[in-house]
């Protein structure tokens, strides 16, 4: 395990394919990547117990930090979060951060919010047929992080934040907890079409970045010290 992080490879949207997990293996290694995040549908439209498990196997076998959030799609929440802390007991690194937080090496901590965001706030909560949140659910699962305030932080959402600089419909609550929080650096899902959501944008003191989605074989590795960004496809 790393001492610490500083290049991570952010993906989006897994769809089910640990397949294309598996072919990260050797993109990890040559590119020197200290940790992995992961956000948006994690299963695909089948049995997503099943799809779950061969994820996070794969996930696991690349034997580094890695932290995701679940898209809108990976409903019921319960199974999802059922092999999400399965797998921690198996592999103590791994780390599901929805509506929470993990440290990683080296003073850094993770946290998020999976599923979609809505900002009206009379938005009941949606946990069986789609994962979909009122925006305050988000600010008050987060709070914890005023206590953190020394942690360099990065944040993985699955829906992006309102942001005229992306192109793509938005959360302003997502925005607002950005611009509170000053996070290096926030991950977040965007369409899953191919190429379609390779982007990045400054928001606030945090670069926002869109991945792209391994269904289609798209990654980026961000830099959180220098906030460089590399891409690439594993097809």
């Amino acid at each position: 395990m790393r001492k610490y992080v500083r290049r991570v490879l952010a993906t989006a949207n897994v769809g089910g394919d640990a397949e294309a997990i598996e072919r990260l293996a050797g993109v990890v290694g040559e590119a020197e990547v200290d940790a992995i995040a992961v956000v948006g549908d994690l299963a695909g439209q089948g049995k997503k117990v099943e799809d779950y498990r061969r994820v996070f196997k794969a996930l696991g076998r690349l034997n580094l930090p890695s932290f995701f959030v679940p898209g809108p799609h990976d409903a019921p929440v319960h199974e999802y979060l059922r092999e999400a802390y399965n797998i921690e007991v198996v592999f103590p690194f791994l780390h599901g951060v929805h509506g929470t937080f993990a440290f990683s090496p080296g003073y850094v901590v993770f946290a998020g919010m999976g599923g979609a965001i809505e900002d009206d706030p009379d938005f009941v909560r949606e946990e069986g047929r789609e994962l979909r949140y009122p925006g305050w659910e988000a600010e008050y699962r987060l709070k914890v992080l005023r206590e953190l305030k020394d942690y360099q932080k990065v944040f993985l959402f699955a829906t992006p934040p309102a942001h005229k600089g992306l192109g793509e419909a938005g959360s302003e609550e997502v925005a607002e907890l950005i611009k509170t929080y000053r996070p290096r650096v926030a991950i977040v899902a965007g369409p899953n079409l191919p190429g379609a959501d390779l982007k990045h944008e400054t928001l606030g003191a945090t670069l926002v970045v869109m991945p792209g989605s391994l269904a289609e074989g798209d990654f980026s590795i961000v830099d959180l010290h220098d906030l460089k960004i590399e891409t690439g496809n594993v097809r």
